[in-house]
Parts: structure tokens; C-alpha cells; sequence
């Protein structure tokens, strides 16, 4: 086993090619199963043995004594170690399985169902030559606190994360969220020391660890953050909790579960409510639960029932009922929620009147995985400021991009100047709008976002007096050239 300290380059290509060793057997859209949960046991048993080792040194090799509970972050039981399931060369995956669920029932506080629900047992999918050869490829290195620090660890496990959904042709309505526009919504929800952070489709907890990273970057104390997430799909949920451990996180909350038909945090008189709300729900959600909103039992139907066949609107609902009385939200929609009419318009009706949204931001086509729709940022505070109120910022920001050949790119550059455009607060000509109620009110509450962003087309054609002088003068030119080139043409008849 190399025990040299890992750069981040050598981390994420040791993990990218787990993916060439499953590849075949097992279905591209699967590998995150099996990888994820490998690499956070191997990070564990790592981490239990560099604490075991510093023990027993300091108690002059009392075993039993390095081998309490209290001298480790999580227990890892007799039989359930990384070195325990190498030694097996048969019925691998049986023994892995043991492993995970020993681990998760001796952790039960933090650890219980975190590894999912892969079956490792079956033969026809993972051979015993296939687990070990990918027990082994993982032995390759130490995964310890000392050689791998948690951000370098949580930065490649992010990477993972992004590189499987290139693999997957970003199909399956998963949709990953790109790390610039996560950025750009952690920056306008600006969260501080203290704070409770909240994302009711936390899919693997980007948009909580971005959060983490806005406090770093602030050189604020990060480990204040009360972190809270729901995500109905059971691998992104164990994912996430994974994601936050190997990102050293502690305070958090991450639950599975159906956000809009049984939310998972309540206070003593209803739904909790958070500091911050952050999301990029699914987009047009057809099954979302229309059944139960209009009598919503969490109280959540504060502007209306969202149609039956897409809950765009419920996400907002829900979202803004979890914000606190100073609480303030970013979320990411398709376009067509500012815009569609019926029961959409007359929410965004009551939501406008109650004056809870401050910015709308059109973000460019093709930048998210899975869908080539261009989406937008809806930003709502409970209290906004004196200058705001009455007001809604709207900004173009659908040519802030860098276009690919196969998808497009929001860049670092983009990020800053849609977040300038933002905090100034100002109109910019072809590009920020400033709206009041009253232009609401004249477009119908309708928010597309050409309605008050106009583009002013640049009329750079010549007068008729310019252009009749410039014909004149290439007719000469050409007139001229004409007789030049019968002259030279007499020298060769």
C-alpha cells in the first residue's frame, strides 16, 4: 500500500478508473452503487486503524484499550475492517455486505443505511474476480487523515460525482448540477456564521457543501452551519451523507425521503424554518402530489395548488414556508415558471403581491446535465431592504456563457459579472431591468424576463446619402479595374 501523501491530480485518477473495472458487468448509470460506498468504507477502516495506531503507541500497545469506542470517530467492528473483506478471495461480495451492515449497526446514530442498498451478493453482476479486483485497486493507497486531508478527499469525491454523470450521458432525470451555477446561488444567498442552511432536493449535497465553501472563502467559522437536506432518491441521499463526512462536516441533518408529499423537519408548531433555503428542484416534477396541496396539511399552500402535472410551484411554496421570519431563498427553475399561465399565474400573482421576490436572473441554454433548456434563478426574501421593496431586479444573463460543442459553460467570469449585476441593484441597457409592482402588474404578473429587459438593436446602417456615395465610388473602382484588365488582356490576343 503506497503511504506517500496524495495530490488531488493522482486522487481523482485513482478513482476515475474504479469505473474500467465495472465497466461491462455492471451499467454505467449503476457504478455510483458500488463505488461510493467502497470508497467511504476504505476512508473509514483507514481512518479507524491510523486512530487504533496512535493509540497503542501512546498506551504502550494496549490493544484492547486503542480498540475502545471512545478513541474513534466511528466503530468498525471485529470481521467488519477493509482488511478483513481483502483477505477473502471467495463469496467477496457477501463478505463486503457483512462489512457495511456490521459498520452501519455499530454506528446507528450516524452511519444506519448510509452504504444503500447495492447487492454485492449477486454473482451474475459482480463476480468474485470483478469485487477483487476493485477491493485491490482500492488497497493501492492509505486513505488516512494524515495522508489525505477531508477537502482534498471532498473535492475528489465531487469530481467523482461529475465524472459519473458524464458517463451516463447525463440521461436517467438525475440532473447534476454545474459547480459555476452552484457557486453563483451560494454567493446571492451569501449564508454567515451561525446560520441554517436548508436544500429540500439535496440530491449529494452540493448545494450545502457550497455553502460550507462561501463561509471558507469569507474566512468565516464554517463549523457553525446547521445543515439540513431531504432527497427522495435512497443512492443520492446515502451519497450525500457520505459526501458530507468526507468533506469533515459535522453538524448536519441529510434525510430520504418525498420532499413535497412528507417533509422530514418540523418544530413544535409546524414545518422548521431556516436562514437560508437553497435548491435546483426537478424540473417540471409531473407525479409531485397535487392530491394533498390543496388542503396541505404543513400549510405550505400559501399561494395557490400548482397544476397536477407539474410542481415547479409547489418547490417554491414549500421553500418559501421553510424560511424563517428574515429567511432568504435562491432556487433554480425552467423558464417556463415565470411565464406559464393558469393556476402557475395566479400563485405568482399572490407571491408577487405578498412582495416576497426580489430578482429574477435568465441563465443560458445547454449548461445543465440532462436537459439542453435554458433555466432561471428566482431569489426571495421575507424581508427585503427599504430601496427593494415594491421591486423586482431582472436580469439577461443568457449570453453570459461559453458555448461548446456538445453543452456550454458558465464561467468564472460569467459567475462574477451576473453577481455584480445583482448587488449593484442598477439598470444596465441590454441587460438588468428594474421592475415595480405597477409593471407587474401591466405585464399580468406574466415574469418572462423579455418583457422588462429590452434589447436595444444597434442601427449601425449607413444614411442613403452614404450609401448612394459609396455605390458611386466602387462603380468607379470597378469601372477603373474593368478597363485595367482589358488593357493587360490586348498584350496576350
Amino acid at each position: 500500500m503506497n503511504k506517500e501523501k496524495l495530490t488531488l491530480s493522482q486522487l481523482e485518477q485513482y478513482l476515475s478508473k474504479v469505473a474500467w473495472i465495472l465497466k461491462g458487468p455492471v451499467d454505467a448509470s449503476d457504478f455510483k452503487v458500488y463505488i461510493f460506498p467502497l470508497l467511504f468504507f476504505k476512508r473509514l477502516s483507514d481512518v479507524y486503524t491510523e486512530e487504533y495506531q496512535t493509540i497503542l503507541e501512546e498506551s504502550d500497545g494496549d490493544a484492547e484499550y486503542a480498540s475502545l469506542p471512545e478513541f474513534h470517530r466511528f466503530e468498525i467492528p471485529k470481521g467488519c475492517h477493509w482488511n478483513d473483506v481483502r483477505e477473502q478471495t471467495n463469496n467477496v461480495g457477501a463478505a463486503i455486505e457483512l462489512a457495511l451492515r456490521g459498520i452501519e449497526q455499530a454506528n446507528q446514530g450516524l452511519l444506519y443505511g448510509i452504504f444503500g442498498d447495492a447487492q454485492w451478493s449477486n454473482k451474475n453482476k459482480l463476480s468474485d474476480r470483478l469485487l477483487t479486483d476493485l477491493v485491490e485497486h482500492f488497497s493501492q493507497y492509505e486513505l488516512s487523515n494524515s495522508l489525505v486531508d477531508p477537502d482534498m478527499l471532498g473535492n475528489a469525491y465531487e469530481y467523482l460525482i461529475k465524472h459519473f454523470a458524464d458517463l451516463t450521458n447525463k440521461k436517467a432525470g438525475e440532473f447534476y448540477t454545474p459547480r459555476s451555477v452552484v457557486h453563483l446561488l451560494g454567493k446571492i444567498l451569501d449564508p454567515h456564521e451561525g446560520e441554517s442552511i436548508y436544500d429540500p432536493a439535496c440530491g449529494t449535497g452540493g448545494m450545502l457543501l457550497e455553502c460550507v465553501d462561501h463561509l471558507k472563502e469569507n474566512k468565516e467559522d464554517y463549523r457553525t452551519l446547521k445543515l439540513y437536506g431531504q432527497e427522495k432518491n435512497l443512492t443520492s441521499s446515502s451519497i450525500a451523507r457520505m459526501n458530507m463526512f468526507l468533506h469533515g462536516i459535522e453538524d448536519f441533518q441529510i434525510t430520504r425521503g418525498d420532499t413535497l408529499r412528507q417533509p422530514a423537519f418540523f418544530d413544535a408548531d409546524g414545518l422548521r424554518t431556516f436562514d437560508c433555503v437553497i435548491a435546483n428542484p426537478p424540473f417540471s416534477l409531473k407525479e409531485w402530489g397535487a392530491e394533498n396541496w390543496a388542503n396541505d396539511p404543513y400549510g405550505r399552500n400559501i399561494a395557490g395548488v400548482p397544476p397536477k402535472g407539474n410542481g415547479d410551484m409547489a418547490w417554491v411554496q414549500h421553500m418559501i414556508k421553510s424560511m424563517n421570519s428574515s429567511g432568504r431563498m435562491t432556487v433554480v427553475l425552467p423558464h417556463g415558471a415565470l411565464f406559464r399561465k393558469g393556476a402557475e399565474g395566479k400563485i405568482r400573482k399572490a407571491l408577487l403581491e405578498q412582495d416576497l421576490l426580489e430578482a429574477v436572473i435568465g441563465l443560458g441554454s445547454n449548461i445543465f446535465y440532462g436537459t439542453q433548456l435554458a433555466a432561471c434563478v428566482m431569489v426571495f426574501k421575507q424581508v427585503k431592504t427599504a430601496d427593494k421593496k415594491g421591486k423586482v431586479l431582472f436580469i439577461d444573463a443568457s449570453d453570459q456563457i461559453r458555448v461548446g460543442r456538445a453543452q456550454s459553460y458558465l464561467e468564472k467570469k460569467h459567475v462574477d459579472q451576473i453577481y455584480t449585476w445583482f448587488s449593484d441593484y442598477k439598470e444596465v441597457e441590454n441587460y438588468v431591468s428594474v421592475a415595480t409592482q405597477e409593471d407587474l402588474k401591466e405585464n399580468d404578473y406574466n415574469l418572462n424576463i423579455p418583457l422588462y429587459v429590452e434589447k436595444i438593436i444597434e442601427d449601425n446602417l449607413p444614411s442613403v446619402e452614404e450609401a448612394l456615395a459609396d455605390l458611386k465610388e466602387a462603380w468607379s473602382e470597378s469601372q477603373k479595374a474593368e478597363k485595367k484588365f482589358k488593357t493587360i488582356l490586348k498584350e496576350f490576343i
